[in-house]
């Protein structure tokens, strides 16, 4: 009788460990999420530039935060996700900005012997909103993935410097559009992934160059987007 018992305990908590194991496993599969730090890194690139402005040098960007899923299907491989992060955009470019009695002037500067280089840079705030479609699973760390969406931006702090044997410097610029949106698209397989933008807006407001030409310029990103688990 006992030799029953020990028998019958033996193959009921085997059974039992089995089923909580397969449920463990269901569960865990249920709620898997691909919450994730990114970083980024793009090249910037000018369109819809005034007239006898051009980019020069390698304007670049970088970009990192934290993003949050939100998986909408059973397979959680489909849904949303919204972030926060900070970016750095830095434009090569012949716009000189300067500033006069409390007043910002937009011009291309002459010839001059002893120009370095010219630039100004944006530091922001992002709150990426996506949709998104991967091919992961619970233990597939190495899938395809496409994330598109709209991405919000407050530009907090602006810079532009004009440098040649002296750096001349202004900063806050007073007609910079500080809210600002473009699309994003961002596609690859594991760690390699292409990272799109373009904004949607003008990256200046009420900005005439020359004093006469409103500046419409706007932003196109193209770099690398990598996602840490």
């Amino acid at each position: 009788m006992s030799k029953i018992l020990i028998l019958f305990l033996f193959i009921t908590s085997s059974l039992y460990a089995q089923v909580n194991k397969t449920d463990n496993k269901q569960k865990k599969e249920n709620y898997y999420l691909e919450d994730q730090l990114y970083l980024g890194i793009t090249y910037n690139i000018l369109s819809k530039l005034p007239n006898n402005i051009n980019q020069s040098g390698f304007s670049n960007g970088i970009f990192l935060g934290f993003i949050k899923d939100l998986p909408t299907n059973k397979m959680r491989n489909i849904g949303f996700g919204i972030g926060l992060g900070y970016a750095m955009d830095t434009y090569f470019q012949n716009l000189k900005i300067h500033k006069n009695n409390n007043e910002f002037f937009f011009e291309n500067f002459q010839d001059d012997e002893n120009f370095k280089n010219n630039k100004f840079i944006l530091h922001s705030i992002e709150l990426p909103l996506e949709f998104r479609f991967r091919t992961s699973t619970i233990d597939n760390y190495k899938f395809w993935r496409v994330y598109t969406g709209i991405k919000f931006k407050y530009i907090f702090y602006s810079k532009a410097a004009y440098k040649n044997k002296d750096t001349q410097k202004v900063s806050n610029l007073k007609q910079l559009d500080n809210f600002n949106y473009g699309i994003t698209l961002g596609a690859g397989n594991g760690v390699w992934n292409v990272h799109l933008y373009y904004g949607l807006k003008p990256i200046f407001k009420d900005a005439y160059f020359k004093s006469t030409e409103l500046i419409k310029m706007r932003d196109f990103k193209i770099g690398l987007i990598f996602y840490i688990l």
